[in-house]
């Protein structure tokens, strides 16, 4: 049942990341991320008691909330267009891959590293920090950025789960994550007072 969860979750991590990178519409995006934090949580709670895992979960949806309803209350724009090379879907698609490819070759020797984490996990972590690293690589825009930041740290957190179990440091990165949803927040409001000004 255990291998069968791992299994699952990492199933989930690779569409919702994938699907992140390729969607184009903010709302898609962040309902992606706020189940992106649903595989987080099952992976974490291999290594973490159900209490502290639920704090990623948790901590992960108020990112997420916050996110959308900054999002929600700018005046509607049009999606903005990205004026740099990659801006299309099939760039999006063929460096999705490639990280997926590199990560199947890297999962082994990661796990081989660390001890105690297993293949499944360390797949897992190092695809939402590929994928998050290539989000906010290809994007200028204040919200894909925050959200490429958020699931390269969620990568993170997987992968430090499975070496400290302490208190203080999830709750440390709870306060991470929220501080970068609401300084992406704050960016946002600060762009849109520069436009109506």
């Amino acid at each position: 049942m255990t291998a069968f969860l791992a299994w699952l979750a990492l199933a989930l991590l690779t569409i919702t990341s994938a699907g992140i990178i390729l969607s184009r519409n903010w709302r898609w995006t962040l309902a992606l991320l706020a189940i992106l934090y649903v595989g987080v949580f099952i992976s974490v709670r291999f290594y973490w008691p159900p209490g502290m895992a639920a704090v990623k979960l948790i901590t992960g949806w108020m990112a997420t909330t916050i996110l959308g309803m900054t999002q929600l209350g700018i005046a509607s724009h049009p999606e903005p267009v990205e004026e740099t090379l990659p801006q299309g879907f099939p760039f999006r698609l063929l460096m999705t891959a490639l990280i997926g490819v590199a990560v199947t070759a890297a999962a082994p020797s990661l796990s081989g590293l660390i001890p105690g984490i297993g293949l499944v996990e360390s797949a897992a972590s190092l695809l939402l920090i590929g994928l998050g690293l290539l989000y906010l690589g290809i994007t200028s825009q204040p919200l894909q950025a925050t959200i490429g930041l958020l699931v390269a740290l969620a990568g993170f957190e997987i992968l430090y789960a499975a070496v400290e179990g302490s208190i203080l440091v999830a709750g440390l990165l709870a306060v991470v994550n929220l501080g970068l949803a609401l300084t992406g927040a704050y960016i946002l409001l600060a762009g849109e007072s520069r436009q109506n000004a």
